[in-house]
C-alpha cells in the first residue's frame, strides 16, 4: 500500500544536497513520518473525545499543525498549493520557526514519560537537512499520503521502516551501529521468552530492534484490555546516547504500537552502579551493546572493573541492573570469553559467580555486516553461579555478507536444541568446575567437529609430484608420435 511512496521518497532524499547517505535518508524521513503520526494520532483522540462529548485539547497549537504548514488542504480535501509553504519560505519556516516551537515542548512538559517529552527532546536532536524547499514540499506531500489509522497500515509502515534501518545498517560502519540482525534477535528473544507483566530493558536501545521484536513476540494471542496497557506503558525501557539513534529508536517503536516510548536520551554507562536501587531493576535484558570504543577514566570510575572497553563496561551495568532470577541475553565480541587482561578475568569470573551462564551462541563472521569482529550470546539468569554451559556453534553452510544475510532458519536448530541443552554435531555441554580458576577462560573448541586429515610429509608430497610429472610427460610423447 505505501511501499512506493518509500521508494519515492527515498528517490527524492538522493537528490536533495543537504542529504547525502543513508543515515540521513533514515533522519530526516523520522521526523517527518512523527509528525505525520502525531497528527493523525491526535485526530483519533479529538474525535473520540467528540463521540462521548468531551472537549479535546490539541498537543500541538494550531498554527502548526501539519494540515497548516506540511499538507494544507482545500474544502473538498484536495491539496491546496497556493496555501502551502514552498522553496526558501518552507526552509526558514522549519528552521526557524517550527523546529524551535517543537523543541520547546521539553521544557513544558510535565514528565519525561508523556509523549509531550519526547516531542522535546526529538527535536532537541534533529536537524532539517533540506536545502531545497522544493524537494522538502515533495516530500511532504508524499508523506501525507501515509496513514496510521489501522493496525494493517502501522503493520506495513513498520516493515518498511524496518527496511529503512537495515539498510541503514548496510551502508557502512557507522549505520551498522544502529542494525542488530532481526533473526538474531528473534532467536535470542525464544530463548529468554519474555512474558507480560516482565519489565525488558536495552541499555544500549540503537533502533530499539531488541523492544521492537520483544514486543511482537508478547503481542501474540488473544490479551485482555489491562495487559495491552502493560505492554503499552510498563514493559519496554531503554537508553540511548547517540542523537540520532534516540530519534529512530522512539519512531521504530511508534510503529511498532508503542505511543510514548520508555527510551531515555542519556549515556548509559555515566550512571553510578553503586547508586542501584532495586527498583531500578529488570525482567529482562536484551542487548547488543557497542565494542570496540574507549571510555574515559571519569566514565570507568562508576564501574568495580575498571576497563576502557565499552562492551565490557555495559554487561558489568547489564549484570547489576538484573533483578534476582532475571534472564538476559546479550551480544559480546568472541575474544571476551578468552581475553587475558586482568578485566575481562575479574569480569568473567564476576559473571560465572553472579550468575547462571548457561549458554553461549557461536556467531559466524558476517553476522554483523561491516563490523569485521566474531561475536557471541551469552545468556544468563542473575542469581545462582554457574554449573554448566551449553555451547551451540552456528553454522549456516554458506558465506554471511549483504546478498546471503542470516536468516531465520539458520537459527532454528539452535532454538529447538537449547530449550533441552541437548548435544549435536554443532552442540556441547561443559562442566564449570572444569573452568581454570586463573584464567576462567571460556573458549572451547567444538568437540564435535571432525579431526582434519594429518598433514603429509614433504618426501610423499614430492613423490607424488614426480609421478604426476612423469605421467604428464609420457602423455606428451604419445601425442607427439600421433602428430
Amino acid at each position: 500500500m505505501f511501499e512506493q511512496a518509500f521508494k519515492s521518497i527515498d528517490d527524492v532524499l538522493r537528490q536533495e544536497a543537504g542529504c547525502t547517505t543513508e543515515l540521513d535518508y533514515t533522519e530526516q524521513s523520522s521526523w517527518m513520518l512523527f509528525l505525520k503520526y502525531l497528527d493523525d494520532l491526535e485526530k483519533e483522540r479529538a474525535m473520540e473525545a467528540e463521540l462521548v462529548g468531551k472537549p479535546y485539547e490539541f498537543i500541538i497549537d494550531e498554527k502548526h499543525h501539519w494540515s497548516s504548514w506540511a499538507a494544507p488542504k482545500k474544502e473538498d480535501g484536495t491539496f491546496d498549493h497556493d496555501k502551502a509553504l514552498t522553496g526558501d519560505d518552507l526552509v526558514e519556516y522549519v528552521d526557524e520557526k517550527l523546529f524551535p516551537y517543537l523543541k520547546g515542548f521539553k521544557q513544558r512538559a510535565t514528565a519525561p514519560d508523556t509523549i509531550e517529552y519526547k516531542i522535546g527532546e526529538i527535536f532537541g536532536e534533529v536537524k532539517n537537512k533540506f536545502q531545497s524547499g522544493y524537494s522538502l514540499r515533495d516530500v511532504l506531500e508524499l508523506m501525507d499520503g501515509l496513514r496510521f489509522r489501522s493496525q494493517k497500515e502501522k503493520h506495513e509502515l513498520s516493515h518498511l521502516y524496518e527496511v529503512k534501518i537495515k539498510n541503514m545498517g548496510n551502508a557502512g560502519r557507522n549505520g551498522g551501529e544502529y542494525y542488530t540482525p532481526r533473526p538474531l534477535i528473534r532467536a535470542m528473544i525464544n530463548v529468554v521468552k519474555p512474558k507480560i507483566g516482565e519489565r525488558i530493558y536495552d541499555g544500549a536501545v540503537g533502533s530499539a530492534g531488541f523492544l521492537c521484536e520483544a514486543h511482537d513476540f508478547m503481542r501474540q494471542g488473544k490479551l485482555t484490555t489491562s495487559q495491552l496497557e502493560t505492554l503499552q506503558t510498563k514493559t519496554f525501557y531503554g537508553k540511548e546516547k547517540k542523537p540520532l539513534a534516540y530519534v529512530i529508536a522512539i519512531m521504530n517503536m511508534i510503529l511498532h504500537g508503542i505511543d510514548a516510548p520508555n527510551i531515555t536520551h542519556t549515556n548509559t554507562l555515566a550512571e553510578n552502579l553503586a547508586d542501584v536501587q532495586e527498583n531500578d531493576r529488570y525482567d529482562v535484558i536484551l542487548a547488543n551493546p557497542p565494542f570496540g570504543g574507549k571510555e574515559r577514566k571519569e566514565v570507568q570510575q562508576n564501574f568495580p572493573i575498571k576497563t576502557g572497553e565499552t562492551a565490557f563496561l555495559f554487561l558489568q551495568h547489564f549484570i547489576k541492573h538484573l533483578k534476582a532470577g532475571g534472564r538476559g541475553a546479550v551480544v559480546i565480541k568472541n575474544t571476551f570469553l578468552s581475553n587475558a587482561d586482568n578485566a575481562a578475568k575479574e569480569l568473567r569470573k564476576e559473571l560465572l559467580e553472579s550468575c547462571n551462564l548457561h549458554t553461549v551462541l557461536v556467531c559466524p563472521s558476517g553476522t554483523f555486516l561491516g563490523a569485521g569482529v566474531k561475536t557471541v550470546v551469552l545468556f544468563f539468569e542473575k542469581g545462582a553461579s554457574t554449573r554448566n554451559i551449553w555451547y551451540y556453534q552456528l553454522d549456516p553452510k554458506r558465506n554471511l555478507g549483504k546478498t546471503n544475510a542470516l536468516n531465520d532458519d539458520d537459527l532454528k536448530e539452535f532454538v529447538q536444541l537449547q530449550a533441552s541443552f541437548a548435544g549435536s554435531e554443532n552442540s556441547w555441554s561443559i562442566d564449570a568446575s572444569n573452568i581454570d580458576l586463573d584464567t576462567f577462560d571460556l573458549s572451547m573448541k567444538n568437540p564435535n567437529t571432525p579431526e582434519e586429515a594429518p598433514l603429509r610429509e614433504p618426501e610423499e608430497i614430492i613423490g607424488e609430484m614426480i609421478a604426476l610429472d612423469a605421467e604428464s610427460a609420457k602423455i606428451l610423447a604419445t601425442i607427439q608420435r600421433m602428430l
